[in-house]
Order: C-alpha cells, then structure tokens, then sequence
C-alpha cells in the first residue's frame, strides 16, 4: 500500500510530537511512503530506506496555496490508488484518495472565547470539511472523541490512538539528577492552559512561605499581550521569584523537568497534554488539574489533582507537596512507562487505514 504522509507539522509541537513518534514506525513497515514537506528535515528519518520518498511541499498548512494549488505532478502519485493521512484536521485540495485525519482536541467551539468569531468560523469551516472528507479519524483521548462525535454528528468512526512520549526521553533520564528547588510550567497565555491560576496560586504560596522558584518554559516575548498583565504579575512576584527559559532545545527541556521538584500542568482543557507524562519519565511529580482527559490518562498514574482554575485548592496543593519537605522523585514502574507508547500509536493508525 502506498501512503501518503503530510508532514508540514514536523517542528509543533504536539502535532510534531506525533509524526516524530509514528514515522520511525510506520517506515518500518513493508508499505510505500511519500512524505510531504521540507527534505532538509525529513531525510534523517528515510536516509537508507528504500519505501520512502519526499514530496518537497512547503505552504502553510490551512492556506489557500493549499487549498487552490496544491502541486499537479504530486497529486497524480497520491491519487494513484494510495492512502493520504493527514496528522492535523487539515487536507490539501485536490486529494482523492482516501483520507484520514487526525483530530488531537474540539477546543475552539468548546472554548470560543479563544479565538474571534471571524476566526471560529473558519475553523469550523476546517473541522466540517475534516468531518466530510475523513474516512476515519484518529484522535488523542476518549475525552477528544466524544467531543468530536458531538460535533460531528457520530456518523464517522474515530478511533482513540493515545498520545505518547518520544522514546529518547526515558532513556535520557540520569540515575542520580540533582533536584532544586523550581516549579516547571510548560505552556501559553492562552486561557486554556490555566497560567493565570498558577500565578495566583503561587504568589499566594509565595506569602505563605514557599521557597520555590517558578520557571516558565518559553521566551518572555511570547508573553506579552496588548496589556502586557500576565508579565505584570510574573513581576509583581518579586525579584528571581518567576523567570522564562527562552526557547530551548529538547535535551534543556528535558533537564529542566529532570531537575524540577515539581511540574504544574493547571490546564482548564486539554485533548491529552505530554508534559505530565514527560516529567514523571524523568523523575518529576506532576501536580494537575482534574479536567475529564487528565484523569483519563492519568488516573493511574502517581499525579496529584487539584480542582481545575481554583486557585486556592492549587495553592494548598503546592504548599502540602513542597513546603519543607524533601524533594519526591518518581519513579514509573515498567507497566506506566509502557502504557502509552508511538509504537502502538502508530500500529493504531496502519490497522485503521489498512485493515
């Protein structure tokens, strides 16, 4: 079978995330691949393979390039009897051969705050073509799919292939990584990602006698906003109190969360959300809000919840885990670790393409 694989999304990061899990795995199958995108960046993962090839394809995914004149010469080999998968809800013009999309979360009609109604729009224009055009859809959590069966009608099957960690972060875990005393967050502004609740929670920690500094993964500049409040109460916490990493490799990102006595994750909405996952790889507690996909995923996992967007509760939780008390170290028993994995992700995705 011949599979066609956009991989525009290399370098994102959730979406990224997936296609740098699931390539090495599906390439090792017997079918053929085009993959679509930057040959720079994707000659690492078929240097030596025989069933891969790279359709140099670079317009921005969910433009009108891609819509109105996505390449001739590069839709004759996909349409030529092959499969198109398309890791995001976003599918060139011009595709006929079957598609399958991946779907990781229904965020902006759950949350239409987050985007203008100019913008909700046009995504939803996306989200019903992706509905329409899908012959099956992926998605991250049983949470994600229930929301994409609402919205959708439940006349398309979509079938849950869980996210996962890229195998290289285990394996890069130190036997003995020293603990300070920081607090990680991995995120954005954006309301669903819940930074405000920390920061409140934190500064309220802060008066209560918590020691802990806050590192924001992530450059200053991508905080600011017209009004410029989040970076307002970033400094109101005092000096060396909270501080940003600027942009950072994944082997920073991974010493960073190695060496943190605690990960936040305070999300008020998420389709699966690694970075829970990632820390406890490492060695590193995760402190999480209990939004439906969180105790899903992690339910049974050694996290603690506290109520999602509740500041007080968040600031309890911090206090009971880290005030004056030696630092806890995880360590995932081998059942955990291999719960979510790319390697079945990906088998996931080739049975419901090629059954």
């Amino acid at each position: 079978m011949t599979i066609t694989i956009d991989c525009r999304h290399l370098d994102f990061s959730g979406i990224g995330v997936l296609i740098r899990g699931c390539l090495p795995y599906f390439l090792d199958t017997d079918n053929y691949f085009y993959l679509l995108g930057d040959p720079a960046k994707l000659e690492p993962f078929i240097q030596g393979r025989k069933n891969a090839e790279v359709l140099e394809y670079r317009p921005k995914p969910f433009s009108l390039a891609e819509l109105l004149f996505f390449p001739k010469k590069h839709l004759s080999k996909i349409n030529k009897g092959g499969l198109f998968f398309s890791p995001y809800f976003n599918i060139p013009g011009g595709i006929k051969a079957p598609v399958y999309t991946t779907i990781h979360d229904i965020i902006f009609p759950d949350m239409p705050e987050l985007t203008s109604w100019v913008g909700l729009k046009l995504r939803m224009i996306f989200y019903r073509r992706a509905f329409a055009r899908s012959a099956k859809i992926f998605t991250v959590s049983e949470f994600s799919k229930s929301r994409i069966d609402y919205y959708s009608g439940g006349n398309i099957p979509v079938i849950v292939t869980y996210s996962a960690i890229q195998a290289w972060i285990p394996e890069w875990k130190k036997a003995k990584s020293e603990k300070s005393e920081t607090i990680v967050f991995i995120g954005n502004i954006k309301k669903h990602k819940g930074l405000d609740c920390l920061l409140r929670a934190f500064s309220l920690a802060r008066k209560e006698g918590l020691s802990h500094r806050l590192v924001i993964i992530g450059s200053r500049d991508n905080f600011r906003t017209s009004d410029n409040s989040f970076l307002e109460k970033i400094d109101s916490l005092g000096p060396g109190a909270a501080s940003f990493t600027g942009y950072i490799s994944d082997e920073e990102l991974a010493g960073h969360l190695s060496t943190a006595a605690l990960l936040v994750q305070p999300s008020l909405y998420e389709g699966f959300g690694l970075p829970p996952l990632e820390a406890m790889a490492l060695g590193t507690q995760a402190l999480i809000s209990d939004i439906p996909s969180f105790k899903e995923i992690y339910g049974s996992f050694p996290v603690v919840f506290f109520r999602a967007g509740d500041s007080t509760d968040l600031k309890e939780k911090l206090i009971g885990l880290l005030a004056g008390k030696a630092v806890t170290t995880v360590s995932l028993p081998e059942h955990l670790l291999s719960k979510y994995t790319f390697e079945k992700t990906a088998s996931i995705i080739l049975q419901g393409m090629i059954p």
